[in-house]
């Protein structure tokens, strides 16, 4: 991404109204699955898929681990949520569209009301969209793809590339792990397949924007990046829905390979509708002297669970875990990393920023584990929390499990509230108090924004400066 936006991506990215993406888009379905959590349902679904054997072969493993597993009971708003009530696939009723002409046009003047074609023509490297449970529309620079970077939809990259995929599919993160991995696993659609070459460096964006357009929608895309040795990738995650009356449930899954040398940045911003039960499965394995960034900014939805974890496997390793999260009104953000430590001398940072307002409530749950051999480890966390008002809470949840004698792991959190002394000065100084509580958020914020690429900063400021008019 370049260092300094042009006037021209300010403006686009001035003008992507996320207020926009909580007006409903209207596409019609061409098969639509729902009902209990079956092998039926499974069966169906990599049928309709039309998919190799080993893929379904493992969906209905995966089932199996569904089935055994507990549900968790630490997922607030779960029980509002009726798993065998909502639908577990949409197919829309277009074909994936190459251009932008090729697109519904519906679906397009979403897109465009977003400012997403023209951003991919001033500043992405490559776009994927994905409507309910598929890739609608996807596109790579011919000069990336000349090198050898893959960017497919994952139905597309499991028949075309099935070594490459099967590699690494489920294994950076074993659907083993908990119930909602198990059940991603077993009815998982769309998600992209991106693959950068020994070498190869994408220092423009890939983005992937995933939409969530019916009520009572579950949505289970899945990421896949492998960044061969010495390479780099910047990825750009976005995520929205419509508001509706019923809840919808997102369990998408992110999985990242990161080889020797390799380094890459993964960038999200979550701004769900008030709908919306958010559980995300993020991991990255990272080899010797290799490199992971994970940038999260969670805004929206009913409650939202993401904890980004890295196993820093080869050494010299070093992640970096950047999460901010705004709780504004009753709904729960539940974020936070995790960070294993596997050999020596490998490094990590974790900065959180949660702010809670007009009743929300923010939790940081994190982490650092570090294995007896992985000598000389550092690793340091830093929790803030910022309470704008009475009604609102924050939790913290640090858990450091040091087995090495000469690790260095540290931790410092700190929590506190808004004052009225604060409001008042902005207020007399002719600001509303939404405005007062906006420009004081975006200072807690400053730790964290000045880190972002210039770009991704001015959707965020957007953002947060709706959340506190009360757009979603």
């Amino acid at each position: 991404m370049a260092e300094n936006a042009s006037s021209d991506v300010r403006e686009i990215l001035e003008y992507r109204g996320f207020d926009e993406l909580l007006r409903p888009v209207k596409v019609k379905a061409e098969v639509l699955l729902k009902g209990k959590i079956t092998r039926d349902l499974v069966e169906e679904i990599s049928k309709v898929k039309r998919e190799p054997d080993w893929v379904r072969r493992l969906r209905l493993k995966a089932l199996e681990f569904f089935e055994k597993l507990p549900m968790p009971k630490w997922i607030y708003g779960i029980e509002e949520l009726d798993l065998e009530a909502l639908i577990h696939y949409i197919r829309p009723a277009t074909e994936k569209a190459r251009t932008w002409g090729e697109m519904p046009s519906e679906l397009r003047s979403y897109y465009e009301k977003l400012g997403l074609p023209e951003a991919e023509a001033k500043i992405l490297a490559g776009l994927a969209t994905q409507y309910e449970s598929e890739i609608v529309y996807s596109m790579i620079k011919q000069a990336l793809a000349k090198k050898g970077v893959i960017l497919e939809d994952m139905d597309t990259a499991i028949k075309k590339y099935p070594d490459l995929v099967k590699r690494y599919l489920f294994k950076v993160y074993p659907f083993t792990e908990h119930k909602f991995a198990a059940l991603h696993a077993a009815l998982w659609s769309g998600g992209v397949f991106v693959y950068v070459p020994p070498g190869v460096k994408v220092t423009a964006p890939i983005e992937a924007f995933f939409l969530i357009g019916t009520s009572y929608e579950a949505q289970f895309e899945h990421t896949l990046i492998v960044a061969d040795k010495g390479s780099y990738l910047e990825f750009l995650e976005g995520c929205a829905a419509p508001v509706y009356s019923g809840f919808s449930f997102h369990d998408g899954m992110v999985e990242i390979y990161v080889a020797e040398g390799a380094h890459v940045k993964f960038m999200t911003v979550q701004n769900w509708s008030r709908r919306i039960i958010n559980f995300n499965n993020k991991r990255a394995v990272v080899e010797r002297n290799g490199k992971i960034e994970w940038i999260e900014v969670a805004l929206g939805s009913r409650s939202s669970f993401v904890y980004p974890s890295s196993i820093l496997k080869g050494e010299e390793a070093t992640s970096s875990h950047t999460v901010a999260t705004i709780a504004n009104g009753p709904y729960w953000k539940d974020s936070g990393a995790k960070v294993y430590h596997l050999a020596p001398n490998t490094k990590s940072k974790v900065v959180s920023k949660s702010i809670s307002a007009n009743g929300g409530v923010s939790v940081y749950r994190g982490l650092v584990k570090v294995v007896k051999g992985a000598r000389n480890t550092v690793s340091h966390v830093s929790c803030d929390s910022l309470i704008l008002d009475e009604k609102s809470k924050a939790y913290t949840y640090p858990h450091n499990q040091v087995d090495e004698p000469t690790a260095t792991v540290t931790h410092e959190a700190t929590a506190g509230r808004i004052s009225e002394d604060q409001l008042f000065y902005l207020q007399s100084r002719g600001l509303s108090e939404n405005q007062a509580k906006s420009l004081i958020v975006l200072g807690f914020l400053d730790a964290v924004i000045p880190k972002l690429p210039e770009e991704l900063a001015y959707i965020l400021k957007k953002v947060i400066t709706l959340e506190f008019k009360g757009v979603g």
